[in-house]
């Protein structure tokens, strides 16, 4: 066997060696959790009616809006329309917090901000992060030999790739590192995913909350990553009961994919 050929079957032995165990970490942490005893007494399963109406008026809102994407051209992407995404979204969560709050519930139990340190947090994400990669690659790898062609970036990278101003760039850092991932993993996760399991269990809550996930970034190349990557966030949550863990995996994310875009010479895309 030439050199080359070695090279290549360490490499490709290494890949599944890595894709095995990313597999293993998540059907460990799935098995933890469904050993769980579930009891009333769980913060999450206390929201009732009002929480079920507001999470149910976001999914057909989310739905209208992917619906009005795929009948259509696909709107272009600029910092005009991230500040106003941004201006929604914030509008919303505020909403979500005045009624829990309204209600009555204690958003540091419900999110498990005191859960676990902000350091252990902090280093759980990278590592969940880090057994995530594999599983979205692969379903990455999948997708494109499925769909064919076209660019696996979403608009927001794109957006990025294409900026020639310094200013342009730090917002569209400070919005996808910073604040897209806080924003959308309270929604996401921390809300309508609570909802969800609330109402028909964990496993719907799941799948639901990861397809609705991939489906309102309205981009078909990266659908099966997003999904993958959104049932990744909620095993995350769900099993440290911590919301900062997936914020974390979120965050590092679109910064490492940010970052794989500005330096291509020393990251892969």
């Amino acid at each position: 066997m030439s050199p080359d050929g070695l090279l290549t079957t360490i490499g490709g032995v290494t890949n599944v060696v890595v894709l095995i165990i990313a597999i293993y970490v998540y059907v460990a942490l799935s098995r933890q959790i469904s050993a769980r005893v579930t009891t009333d007494a769980e913060p999450g399963r206390m929201l009732g009616l009002p929480e079920a109406l507001v999470a149910g008026f976001l999914v057909f809102i989310f739905l209208l809006g992917v619906l009005g994407a795929t009948s259509g051209q696909p709107a272009a992407v600029d910092t005009r329309v991230l500040l106003e995404t941004l201006l929604v979204t914030l509008a919303i969560v505020l909403f979500i917090v005045a009624l829990l709050t309204f209600r009555g519930f204690d958003l540091n139990a419900l999110a498990g901000f005191s859960k676990i340190s902000f350091l252990r947090a902090i280093s759980t994400g990278i590592i969940l992060l880090i057994a995530a990669y594999p599983l979205i690659a692969v379903s990455e790898m999948i997708s494109q030999n499925i769909i064919g062609g076209g660019s696996s970036k979403q608009s927001i990278v794109e957006l990025f790739g294409s900026s020639d101003t310094i200013g342009q760039r730090v917002m569209i850092i400070v919005f996808a590192v910073a604040i897209a991932p806080v924003l959308e993993e309270f929604l996401f996760r921390f809300f309508l995913y609570s909802v969800l399991r609330r109402y028909f269990g964990r496993f719907f809550g799941v799948a639901f909350n990861s397809l609705l996930f991939a489906a309102v970034h309205t981009h078909l190349p990266s659908f099966a990553p997003l999904f993958v990557f959104g049932i990744c966030l909620t095993v995350a949550f769900e099993w440290s009961g911590s919301i900062l863990v997936s914020m974390t995996m979120h965050s590092l994310f679109n910064a490492l994919s940010l970052t794989a875009l500005a330096f291509p010479e020393f990251l892969s895309q």
